[in-house]
């Protein structure tokens, strides 16, 4: 049991407890072996119990994250270690940073303005545009109230980076579901973070700093957090939110850099409720029929009506006087009448449209159906009697 002004590791001194849950305390101590000595932030985990192999993997790579980075408003590592004491424990130190988190001055009832929440914005993308263009690129993947802490010198830093993922993983393997329910997107805990889910979860912070009101405690239409009844923001600040917080990552800022420029040039924001979609005007008809050259190419024909025509193949002796198809009277010559018979059947739709006037498609349509029709009923019966008559005289049938 870890106690007040115990030191761990021979040189952090225990001083009072700032957090703790399953597992896991959070320590202010003192580095007793510096001089002169200096306030550090020491976390802990104990494994075993409800620590397992998992949690202890995020706070290894907790650390292993914080080593490489180098940012004045990222709390610096100073070490990492383990000790055995009835139960293993395994400590992370960090840079202590004065001041207060967010999620405690909200505790407080304190209200932030549009003003001080765009300074908030401002600082925390400048640290996300550092993180998302590092190689690999970093995702914090927790940005909510509790880890932004708002400093003595009027600073804001991000903290408690246990969420970390580095963009280096790879593809398919298994993966812990991290994040805060209501400032994590969907995306994220289907394992899919990209840099445009730390910009949700800040969309989802201002939120939270606006109404006071925690986002996951907020009314959703269409994934969408509804909060514009409750603040008084301007149309641009208001859209630049709702940019952020888009159900759709692809919908979001592209980056923590197009986010940022567009908050202090105070450019027009559009989200995806703006774009209103609206059906292609209705193409308009041109009737080419009735112009009489069959064999003239440069009239269009309608992509709808070509194809094969069985009425003008089943009946070719009576389907061309309707259609004014006059070519195909060449049926009743004996020596090309087969010919002709396939040739309206393979182009009758075209011919039949170029040389009659139709009041429209769909009267074309209902015209050479009917035909089709009377070709099923009629013209395969006469067909079948025609050839029946024509074996028997060749004796092919022994009636």
């Amino acid at each position: 049991m870890l106690e007040p002004q115990q030191i761990l590791h021979e040189r952090y001194q225990l001083k009072h407890k700032l957090g703790h849950n399953a597992g896991r305390q959070t320590w202010l101590a003192e580095d007793i072996a510096v001089l002169p000595t200096q306030p550090v932030v020491v976390k802990l985990l104990a494994f075993g119990g409800e620590v397992q192999w998992d949690d202890l993997k995020l706070f290894e790579r907790e650390a292993q994250i914080l080593k490489q980075l180098d940012h004045p408003r990222i709390p610096k590592y100073y070490d990492y270690f383990h000790i055995d004491e009835r139960s293993l424990w395994f400590g992370l130190v960090q840079e202590y940073i004065p001041g207060s988190s967010l999620r405690e001055q909200l505790n407080q009832g304190k209200r932030f303005t549009p003003k001080q929440v765009r300074q908030i914005a401002v600082e925390v993308l400048e640290i996300l545009d550092f993180l998302h263009q590092l190689n690999p690129t970093v995702l914090h993947r927790d940005i909510k109230p509790s880890n932004l802490i708002w400093g003595e010198d009027e600073q804001i830093y991000l903290v408690d980076f246990g969420a970390v993922q580095d963009r280096a993983s790879k593809e398919g393997a298994t993966f812990t579901v991290v994040g805060t329910y209501g400032y994590a997107p969907m995306e994220q805990f289907g394992g899919r973070a990209v840099p445009a889910s730390d910009l949700y979860a800040l969309g989802a912070t201002l939120i939270h700093l606006l109404t006071g009101t925690s986002p996951a405690d907020l009314p959703q239409r269409n994934l969408r957090i509804c909060y514009k009844d409750r603040v008084s923001l301007s149309s641009k600040m208001e859209n630049w939110i709702e940019k952020l917080i888009e159900p759709a990552p692809e919908n979001r800022f592209k980056s923590a850099t197009e986010a940022l420029t567009a908050l202090q040039s105070g450019m027009a924001v559009y989200t995806s409720t703006d774009i209103q979609v609206t059906d292609p005007p209705p193409e308009v008809f041109i009737n080419t029929s009735g112009h009489g050259n069959l064999f003239d190419s440069s009239i269009p024909v309608p992509d709808e009506i070509k194809g094969w025509n069985w009425g003008a193949f089943l009946m070719p002796y009576f389907w061309p006087f309707s259609n004014h198809v006059w070519i195909g009277l060449l049926c009743f010559v004996p020596q090309v009448g087969l010919l002709m018979a396939i040739a309206l059947g393979s182009n009758g739709n075209e011919w039949a449209w170029k040389s009659r006037r139709w009041r429209s498609i769909e009267h074309f349509k209902a015209h050479q159906r009917g035909w089709a029709i009377a070709g099923l009923l009629f013209g395969v019966p006469a067909s079948l009697m025609v050839w029946y008559m024509a074996l028997s005289m060749f004796g092919l049938f022994g009636f």
